[in-house]
């Protein structure tokens, strides 16, 4: 008495096994390329880790060191622009977007809960929408914060190449270098961004002409303590 052996054509296993290959590919391929990044919840390890870049649309900026940014995988090749739409009601926005802290800086506090504003933290927010507010950026996360905020490096696009958001708001005397490094992140740039705070400072930008300056740091802790 012998077993029923079924035995597959050479053509059928190749077929099977291009199909499986196939399969997984597209999938790998659609989870780095094309999955979209809807808030926080959604940022692997990996990219996180491997600083995987980010291609999206500023939706609202909130204060001098933080925007809105709503992710659009594929870019113009993934119909964006002309088959697919960036919302624009705040609705249709809602748990769309990641909250992105600009890494390596801070910006003039803002009015808060009662608590004074620091002396060019509005030309700050002004400044930071002009620049972003509406436009295609390029974010390389770093890390999640306590406040759930993506920690990244922001570019954006100019007439002569991409700009670093951080580096410019550093030359404008509109941010300076985070001072602490317990939840700082600079990527490979803090040197850079130091030369250029150095550079705004001698030319007395921004906050560097003040007659009396306290850097944000300092700000927060003499009116946030707990």
């Amino acid at each position: 008495m012998s077993d029923d052996v079924t035995i597959l054509h050479p053509k059928v296993l190749l077929l099977s096994a291009g199909i499986t290959t196939s399969v997984i590919f597209g999938y790998r391929f659609y989870k780095r390329y094309l999955r979209r990044i809807r808030t926080y919840l959604d940022l692997t390890p990996d990219i996180l880790d491997n600083h995987i870049q980010l291609y999206g649309r500023v939706t609202r900026v909130g204060d001098g060191d933080n925007f809105r940014f709503y992710h659009t995988p594929g870019g113009v090749l993934a119909g964006w622009g002309w088959l697919r739409h960036v919302p624009t009601a705040r609705s249709a926005l809602k748990d769309e977007t990641l909250m992105i802290r600009l890494s390596g800086i801070d910006a003039p506090e803002r009015s808060h809960w009662g608590k004074p504003a620091q002396p060019l933290s509005e030309e700050a927010l002004e400044w930071l929408k002009s620049y972003v507010n509406g436009r295609n950026v390029v974010i390389t996360p770093y890390s999640i914060d306590q406040y759930k905020r993506v920690v990244a490096r922001a570019q954006v696009w100019q007439w002569t190449g991409r700009k670093d958001v951080s580096a410019q708001m550093i030359k404008e005397g509109l941010a300076v270098v985070y001072e602490s490094k317990v939840g700082a992140e600079f990527g490979i740039y803090e040197g850079w961004y130091r030369s250029l705070e150095a550079k705004a400072k001698k030319l007395k930008k921004g906050v560097w002409g003040l007659r009396k300056f306290q850097s944000p740091g300092a700000f927060k802790k003499m009116y946030y303590k707990s």
